[in-house]
C-alpha cells in the first residue's frame, strides 16, 4: 500500500467510494468523474503503478474480472450500446493516478464526445445517491 495513493486510500476505506465489485484481490468502483453514466474502475488491491508491474498471478486476478464487470455494466442500462475498456500506462499515455486501473466507459451513441484518453469531469452532475443507483444496477447484474 502507498499511503499517498488515492486508490490505496479508497481500497483501505479512508476515502469513500461507490463499490461495484470486491473480492480479496480487486476492487471495482464508479469513477467519480463519470465520463459517461456507469464509468467504472477496476483496480488491484495490491499497489502496482501500471501493467508493467503485474506478475502472472496478479494479471489473472485482475484481467479475468474484465468480462464479468463488462457484462454487468452492459446489462445495467438498456441504453448502453457499447463499452470502451481502457488501460493507460505512464504519464504520456494519460495515466493520471499511478496505481494500475482499468476504465470501463459505457457508450450510448456515436454522437457522444470523443473523449479520447482525457476524460471529461462530470462529477458535479452526480450525487452520492445517483452514483449508488448506478452501482446498484451494475451489482445486480454481476455473474461469474
Amino acid at each position: 500500500m502507498d499511503n499517498n495513493c488515492i486508490f490505496c486510500k479508497i481500497i483501505n476505506g479512508d476515502i469513500p467510494s461507490t463499490k461495484v465489485y470486491e473480492d480479496d484481490t480487486v476492487l471495482a468502483f464508479l469513477d467519480i468523474s463519470q465520463a459517461t453514466p456507469g464509468h467504472t474502475l477496476l483496480v488491484p488491491k495490491k499497489h502496482v503503478e501500471n501493467i508493467y508491474d503485474y506478475d502472472q498471478q496478479l494479471a489473472m486476478d485482475v484481467l479475468t474480472k474484465i468480462p464479468m464487470i463488462a457484462r454487468a455494466i452492459e446489462k445495467s442500462n438498456p441504453k448502453i450500446k457499447g463499452l470502451n475498456i481502457i488501460n493507460n500506462n505512464g504519464e504520456v499515455a494519460y495515466q493520471s493516478v499511478f496505481h494500475s486501473h482499468i476504465h470501463f466507459i459505457p457508450r450510448f451513441t456515436r454522437d457522444e464526445d470523443d473523449f479520447g484518453m482525457r476524460f471529461k469531469d462530470n462529477s458535479n452532475a452526480y450525487t452520492s445517491e445517483k452514483l449508488e443507483k448506478i452501482a446498484s444496477s451494475i451489482r445486480e447484474n454481476l455473474e461469474d
